[in-house]
């Protein structure tokens, strides 16, 4: 049997219309345009797109499904989208104005049978359950309302019980990592990664190409989300995957 191939997963986290960077979730500036930079990095090979409306307001969900929208008439890999999801409408208007994907957070550990409602409507395919993730001692603890309330959960627990709830995928953020550019949780990643048997995106921390090898082999993750080193041109997604299968590490790749 083949090995399944890794995914490269460009992520635009969208605020009131733009595409922004931060660190630790603080301090956004702008980087473009949202449909703009999905079709670039199509071009490029990315297998999919995520958006993550990062101001989650009533107003920037509107603006968000505009661009979603907008989006999603360009692409052709999958576009998940995330972010302000609170209820079963909200996930269903998404997918109806073109996403393939929804993520969802702290609406799914305010109600966990979210996550049941939407796997039975529109199929666990459809539903992915973000954790963001901070390292307490030997363990890591869930945070939610975009990484701003601790919620007591244990990451690894929680990882558990969203998939018998009926998440097809997994979205794991390293809070400690993310924007700093020094690599992945590496451990995180791996204890999560062989705690369920649905797929794990890992994200925070990606800051060159080789931080993306690590995680997809020793993090054993099953697909890698990054966004400075596209946003900022340093890499492109055929960079990375051409650097991925010279170290023998399977992606879909066309070239």
């Amino acid at each position: 049997m083949m090995p399944l191939t890794k995914r490269i997963i460009p992520c635009l986290d969208v605020k009131d219309g733009v595409v922004v960077k931060g660190v630790r979730f603080k301090g956004l500036t702008d980087v473009g345009d949202p449909p703009t930079l999905a079709v670039k990095y199509q071009e490029q090979g990315a297998d999919e797109i995520v958006f993550l409306d990062v101001k989650a307001s009533l107003a920037g969900v509107e603006t968000l499904r505009a661009a979603v929208q907008k989006t999603a008439e360009q692409l052709f890999v999958p576009l998940t989208v995330g972010g302000g999801v609170r209820t079963f409408e909200d996930v269903r208007k998404m997918l109806r104005v073109g996403a393939d994907k929804v993520s969802m957070n702290t609406a799914a550990v305010s109600n966990p049978s979210l996550i049941t409602e939407c796997a039975e409507a529109f199929g666990s395919q459809c539903v992915v359950v973000a954790i963001d993730a901070k390292r307490d001692g030997d363990s890591w603890e869930v945070h939610t309302h975009s990484g701003t309330r601790p919620s007591r959960l244990d990451a690894i627990e929680w990882a558990k019980g969203v998939c018998e709830a009926g998440a097809g995928e997994i979205l794991l953020t390293s809070m400690d990592c993310d924007g700093v550019r020094g690599g992945y949780d590496i451990e995180l990643t791996r204890r999560v990664a062989r705690s369920v048997s649905v797929p794990v995106i890992a994200s925070g921390g990606c800051g060159s190409m080789e931080h993306i090898a690590d995680v997809l082999s020793e993090g054993e993750a099953d697909a890698a989300l990054a966004a400075s080193i596209f946003h900022y041109d340093e890499h492109t997604v055929l960079d990375v995957k051409k650097m991925l299968a010279s170290k023998g590490i399977p992606v879909r790749w066309f070239g």
